[in-house]
């Protein structure tokens, strides 16, 4: 399935939870924390300015982001875990 993020949304394939610790203790799933990280997959054209013209977004594809824990929403795409941002929710680029 195909999905295009309208305006300044962006489409995050979230990172699995670690399920093991720093230690090597093996974490069970009622135990692990999802992590606020992700994998831009698709991007909007961007944000319409209020004389009409379009503002490129900073991210693109295949950019690692973090962003807020409670921030988006939560979508399943082919049983894969994703969330819809505004761009403005992501907090950082992984570099």
């Amino acid at each position: 399935m195909g999905l295009r993020p309208l305006g300044d949304r962006v489409l995050v394939k979230m990172v699995d939870a670690e399920a093991t610790t720093k230690g090597g203790i093996i974490l069970p799933d009622s135990a692990k924390e999802e992590r606020a990280e992700g994998k831009v997959v698709a991007v909007g054209k961007g944000k319409v300015n209020d004389d009409g013209s379009i503002i490129a977004l900073e991210v693109k594809v295949g950019d690692m982001v973090l962003y807020g824990k409670y921030s988006g929403d939560e979508v399943k795409i082919d049983g894969d875990k994703h969330k819809i941002l505004r761009e403005s929710e992501i907090l950082a680029v992984v570099e």
